[in-house]
């Protein structure tokens, strides 16, 4: 029963300490943390079994629901095969990089500076600096140059896809109070 009780406080502690500093939680864990750094729905399990293994460059955001997974499940299956093995691989996220909603990272994998990582883009390959990566698996599908021009382009009226005045995209919100 107090076993249990401490497994309960441990997890109940975890939670909590990863949600108020989870750059904290990360670093108490062995994950490598550069500087402005930021998590956006962090949850305790998100870094994996060795997340000693994980390397988080300085100014990147990573939102919700993110994993970082420095290891092959699949092996436990072939323990009569690999008695003593289990397939792990170092994650390396460079600098300037912002990884969506729901990505996961998987072993092995580095993504460079300057990089974009999609919503729900499972990365199952190295990123090169300065791109753009979306999709299962993820891929290359241009610079974070060519998304600046994308952004400059809306910010202009050329691409009416998207709300580049942000007071006006507001007024539209029907909840709006107004006075």
């Amino acid at each position: 029963m107090i076993n249990k009780l401490k497994k309960l406080f441990g997890a109940v502690y975890r939670r909590i300490y990863c949600r108020l500093d989870t750059v904290g939680y990360a670093r108490s864990l062995g994950v490598k943390v550069g500087d402005n750094v930021h998590f956006y729905g962090s949850y305790a399990n998100m870094f994996s079994s060795e997340p000693w293994l994980i390397s988080i460059g300085s100014n990147v955001h990573v939102a919700a629901e993110t994993r970082f997974i420095t290891h092959d499940g699949g092996t436990i299956i072939l323990k009569d095969d690999f008695p003593d093995y289990v397939l792990t691989g170092n994650i390396e996220i460079g600098n300037d990089v912002y990884i969506g909603i729901r990505a996961v990272i998987l072993p092995g994998v580095k993504i460079g500076n300057r990089c974009i990582i999609g919503s729900c883009a499972l990365v199952t390959k190295d990123i090169p600096d300065n791109s753009v990566a979306v999709g299962v698996p993820a891929k290359v599908t241009g610079t974070v140059d060519n998304y600046i021009k994308k952004i400059k382009e809306a910010e202009a009226g050329k691409n009416p896809r998207y709300y580049a005045d942000l007071e006006y995209m507001h007024s539209l919100n029907p909840n709006k109070k107004t006075s």
